[in-house]
């Protein structure tokens, strides 16, 4: 491998490593990876992830060495530690939440109830409008809630 190439490559898991594994798609890209290669190309601005906010936006321009922006706010909303619930009772199993998923964080089988595995949910939200009953809340996270 050419040295050129292996800088490359690294930096691109660099900046991949400081995005927030979302995989939803809100900086335009169709995952974090590919947004990751973009902006290592110097092809994609450091703004461009509202789950990472603020500080993710500067974690990333730091690494590629380009002055900070704050996150592009038109893109959502900072909303850190979300997570997918299907609300049972209105589940009908059409499965749209599934193909949605990027990261198979749901479960369950044609025309029967759905559930969101906690632990695997970014928080994306791609699963909400997919679903044709609006049955799928996002909540705050239980494993990001510190006990006081």
């Amino acid at each position: 491998m050419m040295a050129g190439m292996r800088q490359s490559t690294d930096l691109v898991e660099r900046v991949d490593r400081i995005l927030p594994q979302t995989q939803c798609r809100q900086c335009g890209f169709d995952g974090c990876r590919p947004y990751a290669e973009a902006m290592a190309r110097g092809e994609a601005g450091t703004d461009q992830c509202p789950p990472g906010g603020d500080a993710g936006a500067r974690a990333l321009a730091h690494v590629l060495g380009v002055p900070a922006l704050p996150y592009d706010r038109s893109r959502g909303m900072h909303r850190p530690g979300m997570v997918a619930v299907v609300i049972e009772a209105d589940c009908i199993g059409c499965t749209k939440c599934i193909q949605a998923c990027p990261v198979d964080a749901i479960i369950g089988a044609s025309r029967l109830m759905h559930v969101v595995l906690e632990p695997l949910c970014t928080g994306c939200d791609l699963c909400v409008p997919a679903c044709p009953v609006d049955c799928i809340v996002m909540i705050e996270s239980q494993s990001d809630v510190v006990p006081t």
